[in-house]
């Protein structure tokens, strides 16, 4: 025992005097663990973006909605809200949160969906009715980017030549852009959005970027944007926009109803005139049916 204590004792000053250890081998001069810690940049745009849904959203509404958080590094979460409460209510829970951005999704009738693009406490905020939703999981395509990964943003000419178009194109890129240096973002763009502005509606898609000559992979999901209204204040305030062309689900179901109870009652009344226009009797054809009556 007292041997390998004395010869623990000479190896231990032997590493003080800088001696090698054994024949071949050479302690390093300096550990990793002595230099200093990577100090990270600051992080300057401070986006973060409140997701939530309010009570009503069928599963599809519910997926879309996941499938915006995994490529949204900068967002929060939030509890269902009810149905009930008025929307200004989201604007207290982005100051509980820390937020400044905001994206509701809003169900209703449990088959359609709004979403709503907001700026809280000041505004502006954008409505939207949700069409031609297909999710990630369902759509399967090739395309995969990393997550946390900062994405690309690319807006069609309409934006530039529409004062409404050019501020959704503000509105989208402050919540779809990931701030620079995020601590949950990696920093390095592998991925693309697209805005693309067609017949009256704003068509999303996300693409993974495969060479740096332009090739593409759509990785999704897929959404149509019909803009419905655009307010000053925070969900609510004057209105700024207006979209004419825009027909809600309820009434474009209310006349496709009323089409089809046409098409039954014009076939009712043809049938009751065409029993109207027949005679009781139809006309005799053999001179001789009448020998046997009286």
């Amino acid at each position: 025992m007292a041997n390998k204590s004395l010869k623990r004792q000479r190896e231990i000053e032997n590493v003080k005097q800088g001696i090698p250890k054994d024949e071949g081998e050479v302690l390093p001069a300096k550990r990793s663990s002595d230099e200093p810690p990577v100090k990270r940049e600051k992080w300057t745009n401070l986006q973060r973006v409140l997701v939530l849904a309010s009570r009503g959203i069928n599963h599809r509404d519910r997926h879309l909605m996941e499938d915006l958080k995994s490529l949204m590094p900068h967002h929060r979460t939030e509890a269902k809200m009810e149905r009930q409460k008025n929307l200004q209510v989201v604007n207290e829970i982005c100051e509980a949160k820390n937020c400044n951005k905001a994206v509701l999704f809003e169900g209703r009738r449990k088959r359609d969906l709004y979403m709503w693009f907001s700026n809280a406490k000041s505004g502006p905020s954008a409505k939207f009715l949700v069409e031609n939703i297909y999710t990630m999981g369902e759509m399967q395509l090739t395309g995969n980017c990393l997550k946390g990964s900062r994405p690309m943003l690319s807006f069609d000419d309409n934006f530039s030549t529409h004062p409404h178009y050019a501020l959704l194109r503000e509105l989208f890129t402050q919540i779809f852009g990931v701030p620079n240096h995020h601590p949950k973002s990696k920093p390095f763009f592998d991925h693309l959005y697209t805005f693309s502005v067609l017949d009256n509606r704003i068509w999303f898609r996300n693409y993974q970027i495969l060479t740096e000559d332009g090739g593409l992979a759509e990785i999704g999901p897929r959404f149509v944007l019909n803009p419905v209204k655009i307010f000053a204040g925070s969900f609510g305030g004057e209105t700024l926009w207006d979209n004419s062309f825009y027909i809600s689900p309820a009434k474009f179901r209310q006349a496709g109803n009323k089409k089809a109870g046409a098409k039954y009652i014009n076939r009712i009344e043809q049938n009751m005139a065409q029993k109207a226009n027949k005679p009781e009797v139809s006309y005799s054809l053999n001179p001789l049916d009448d020998i046997f009556k009286g």
